[in-house]
């Protein structure tokens, strides 16, 4: 039932309407009204779920474009891939994604909770790229899954308000990493 909630918010949002109502996305859904608020509680959780099902579509394909013994053996490399899946993930349906981005980028009122989560799950496909296997499996910056979940979610902010064009997001992205990772001297 989730599942088909999901769907249905994102038909709506691939035909432009990202101020959809409850009762538009439960028509949409083909569930009843009080549905969406039972299994979600609000738009905004909706949302966020929206979000975690982009992540999990980039963590899977890193996975599968990385498998084990195929993970590049240097970090930059494996960021590089993190980097490019995301911006994929992200470029496939643009309009969709910048609408789910503009929705979960203020706090949910009264508890923080879910920015936590979606924080703690973006930084999962980063450890994926820094703890890979290899030589560089331990950086020296134990944040540097975080960090660099930051600098994509920044970047991400820029292209999501329409500042960053998006043939502009890939190199935007890659730059900010390899800034993180040369330790703010720039691009290794």
């Amino acid at each position: 039932m989730r599942a088909k909630i999901l769907d249905g918010a994102e038909r709506l949002l691939r035909t432009g309407r990202a101020d959809f109502s409850m009762r538009d996305l439960a028509a949409e859904a083909g569930v009843s009204f009080a549905t969406p608020f039972n299994r979600f509680g609000s738009k905004l959780a909706i949302m966020r779920a929206l979000s975690a099902r982009r992540i999990d579509a980039m963590i899977d394909r890193y996975g599968k474009e990385a498998p084990g013994g195929d993970v590049p053996s240097d970090l930059p490399t494996r960021v590089a891939l993190a980097i490019d899946i995301a911006v994929d993930t992200m470029l496939a349906e643009p309009e969709v994604n910048r609408a789910v981005m503009g929705a979960i980028g203020s706090p949910p009122a009264g508890q923080d909770g879910a920015a936590v989560r979606v924080l703690d799950h973006s930084t999962k496909l980063w450890e994926k790229a820094v703890g890979a296997p290899g030589a560089e499996a331990s950086p020296t910056d134990p944040d540097l899954p975080q960090r660099l979940a930051f600098a994509f979610r920044g970047v991400l902010s820029f292209w999501t308000a329409g500042e960053l064009a998006d043939e502009a997001l890939r190199p935007a992205a890659h730059a900010m990493a390899g800034a993180l990772l040369s330790g703010g001297r720039g691009a290794p």
